[in-house]
């Protein structure tokens, strides 16, 4: 399988993940000489940074801990948001029916996170009476599903999830988890700032135009 790379220096390389592959096997099995610095979830497609040594990583792993790198999504998600801006502000922890399940508000379990994500709305749309919004979404911190359990609890949850939307109309076209890693901004050991934008996937540009 070949990626195609967004992004390449001394240190870093970006390359546009797929949706539908596990970030470990990827790094695996095609770039086993590099070391990721960060994850998406196996549905979610776009921008994957891997570094190229041990000091890189970390030295990215610093800015990530410090929420000094900045990510934006795109998503398609259920329903209509009222607002056209929104922020959800509410930690996350473990589910306590579903291991692979994080949740945000009541009934959480285990360690809770304090977790930030903001959308905006850009476009609107409806398919066969179903409401379906595209959205931006910039996660201030890094919780695992972050996105996906953020917007669930904001009652606007991304289309497709079969996790946290399972059984709920997804848009015409799109077999996957509507979710998107647009950009990601970070520096590099000099100082400098690398921005790396991945285009949106045929799927969602239908919606987009």
């Amino acid at each position: 399988m070949k990626f195609k790379i967004l992004y390449e220096d001394e240190d870093y390389l970006a390359i546009d993940k797929p949706s539908g592959i596990e970030v470990l096997d990827l790094a695996e099995k095609y770039f086993p000489e590099k070391i990721l610095a960060h994850r998406l979830d196996t549905g979610t497609s776009g921008v994957l940074v891997l570094a190229k040594s041990e000091k890189v990583r970390e030295f990215l792993k610093k800015q990530f801990q410090k929420r000094e790198v900045k990510k934006i999504y795109n998503a398609i998600v259920n329903g209509w948001p009222k607002n056209d801006r929104g922020v959800v502000d509410k930690p996350i922890g473990r589910s306590p029916v579903d291991f692979r399940r994080r949740l945000a508000g009541r009934g959480v379990k285990g360690k809770i996170r304090e977790a930030t994500t903001e959308y905006k709305v850009l476009k609107r749309f409806e398919e066969g009476g179903n409401k379906f919004t595209l959205v931006e979404v910039k996660p201030k911190t890094g919780r695992t599903h972050q996105i996906r359990v953020h917007m669930k609890f904001a009652n606007y949850p991304v289309a497709c999830d079969p996790l946290y939307n399972p059984g709920k109309p997804c848009p015409k076209g799109i077999e996957r988890l509507a979710l998107h890693a647009k950009s990601v901004e970070f520096k590099n050991l000099s100082g400098k700032t690398i921005k790396v934008e991945s285009p949106l996937p045929k799927e969602f540009q239908r919606v987009y135009i």
